[in-house]
């Protein structure tokens, strides 16, 4: 189901008065109904819905129209949507009529959502009857259904079946960047592109591929052979990460596969889709390009992960997760400007926990935000204990967790921190990732702009930004990623990343900042593209170490 969200926004585009009554027209005789919902309910405009008859919207709420219950299911899928930041899609009856929904989020509090009748017959008949018989790889229900079959066919004939379970990366942050349309073309061009290697006739082991969400692929082999899968996925990975053209412009994709076989690691089809995923999301966890097979190792660190969860829980409530400080200086002159924290836990058994590691752990498990407060308490504790150490003009930095900038009471918890008068907000900086940055309302930060809170988008040049939201966002700073930092010296399209981003932040008017300045070659060579501050290695012996013990003094 998929209309352009056009059909609810106008163009701004000039046309005559005839073709704006023609093309008028024509978007209201629309069979599908397409509205704006926002989170309260409320309808924002619609258009089309003459195949919907019984929906058709006359007032401004749904329950003008709508039954008790389809207005309250509407507007649950509506807040789901937002919520996840994702399409969902659902069916419900309306006066003994089934309709298909899909709600698709366009900002904080509001969602598209398009509505049609549901065809009667099946989608096979429906097929024969226009002679339209869709792409089976990119009918999701028709794929559901020949997964179903070819493991029940193999569960009783026991025949030899594999899953592989695709995640793809980067999709649902193009998305939210660029569009649910942009996103759908993408993984729709590369799933074809991979079907017609599935339908060569030297293809082996035999297998096909289709779409199990949004940014989750599988592929259904007709082989337990280990080394034949392996190679087979493989090559489809491979295929993925090439780029996909799209109006006009390239995008690459990062895939990470799980791997689960009938009759050697499942006994049932559940089963075998469960284990799949859990190897892909082991896949995940680990950013690796192999191929994950299911094993009893994976179910052990899955059990050691539920351990680390509980664990996570209590070091949160006993404040045992502290920052660690590292020195941003002025690579000119050497001077401190500010202390950047970074979340460090020294586990009493464990050791120090590497934070790519508890952080996943936290955000899996809905622990983010709470992690993300208490740190903002060690924060205003560390500040007491670090004004005395430096000049004051030297600011404190704080990197909200992603969960925790999304959550609706974040900004009040910044200001609760300016009015406590725990840090002063001159010399309060935040720091918030690219990609969790362009997905935000940059009127929210205004009021933190005007009581001189600095705002830093960090990890420039890890994901996708977008130059017109910066360009007119309250913006102190941009951090460029430290790995595109510490390969600048010896890669030469690292070197031009952070030419790029360096270039970017000064014709923006934005401060250009350095995350892995390690050596003087590399401050030197950063100086001469004009960045002014940065951190790393090289300035390691002026950096304060604050302990626990420090912070609460």
């Amino acid at each position: 189901m998929r209309v352009s969200s056009s059909c609810v926004h106008r163009s701004p585009i000039r046309y005559s008065s005839g073709s704006l009554f023609i093309m008028s027209a024509l978007i209201e005789l629309l069979p599908d109904l397409v509205f704006l919902m926002r989170r309260d309910g409320s309808v924002a405009s619609h258009v089309g819905g003459q195949g919907v008859p019984d929906l058709r919207l006359g007032g401004a709420r749904g329950e003008a129209a709508w039954s008790e219950s389809t207005a309250a299911l509407i507007k649950q899928l509506v807040r789901r949507s937002i919520s996840h930041r994702g399409p969902v899609e659902s069916r419900f009856q309306e006066q003994g009529r089934d309709y298909d929904i899909r709600v698709t989020p366009q900002g904080p509090d509001r969602a598209i959502c398009i509505v049609r009748a549901t065809l009667p017959g099946s989608r096979d008949d429906v097929a024969e009857a226009t002679g339209e018989r869709p792409r089976p790889e990119l009918d999701r229900r028709g794929f559901l259904r020949r997964l179903r079959e070819s493991m029940s066919i193999a569960a009783l004939r026991e025949q030899p079946l594999a899953v592989a379970m695709l995640y793809v990366k980067d999709i649902q942050d193009i998305g939210q960047i660029m569009g649910s349309r942009i996103s759908e073309q993408i993984m729709s061009a590369a799933i074809l592109r991979l079907s017609a290697q599935a339908g060569a006739a030297d293809a082996q082991p035999k297998w096909y591929l289709g779409q199990l969400g949004e940014n989750v692929l599988a592929m259904v082999m007709n082989t337990a052979d280990r080394d034949a899968i392996d190679a087979c996925v493989s090559r489809v990975c491979a295929s993925l990460r090439e780029p996909v053209a799209v109006d006009d412009a390239e995008f690459r994709l990062t895939p990470y596969a799980g791997v689960g076989i009938l009759g050697q690691d499942s006994s049932s089809p559940k089963a075998l889709l469960d284990h799949a995923r859990a190897a892909a999301t082991e896949a995940r966890r680990a950013a690796s390009n192999r191929t994950f097979f299911y094993s009893d190792t994976l179910q052990l660190r899955s059990l050691a992960r539920l351990d680390l969860a509980r664990e996570l829980r209590e070091a949160i409530a006993n404040r045992d997760i502290r920052f660690r400080y590292v020195g941003r200086h002025d690579l000119a002159t050497g001077r401190l400007v500010a202390w950047v924290g970074y979340l460090r836990w020294q586990h009493p058994l464990r050791g120090e926990i590497p934070p790519a590691e508890f952080l996943r752990v936290a955000a899996s498990t809905g622990l983010a935000v709470a992690l993300s407060r208490a740190a903002l308490k060690s924060l205003c504790e560390d500040f007491a204990a670090l004004k005395r150490r430096s000049e004051p003009d030297v600011r404190i930095s704080f990197g909200a967790l992603r969960d925790h900038v999304f959550h609706e009471d974040f900004l009040n918890d910044v200001q609760r921190v300016l009015v406590e008068k725990a840090i002063p907000a001159e010399r309060l900086e935040l720091r918030i990732s690219e990609k969790a940055f362009v997905t935000l309302d940059r009127g929210d930060f205004r009021s933190l702009q005007k009581r001189a809170v600095q705002l830093v988008v960090d990890e420039v040049g890890r994901g996708m930004s977008s130059l017109s939201l910066l360009a007119r966002s309250p913006i102190w700073g941009l951090q460029l990623d430290r790995a595109w930092v510490t390969a600048s010296s010896t890669d030469d399209v690292a070197r031009r990343v952070c030419c790029a981003g360096i270039g970017m932040a000064t014709a923006l008017g934005i401060t250009p900042i350095a995350a892995g300045v390690d050596d003087k070659a590399q401050r030197d060579a950063l100086l001469k593209m004009g960045c002014r501050y940065g951190s790393g290695d090289l300035y390691a012996p002026h950096s304060p170490d604050i302990t626990a013990a420090d912070g609460q003094a």
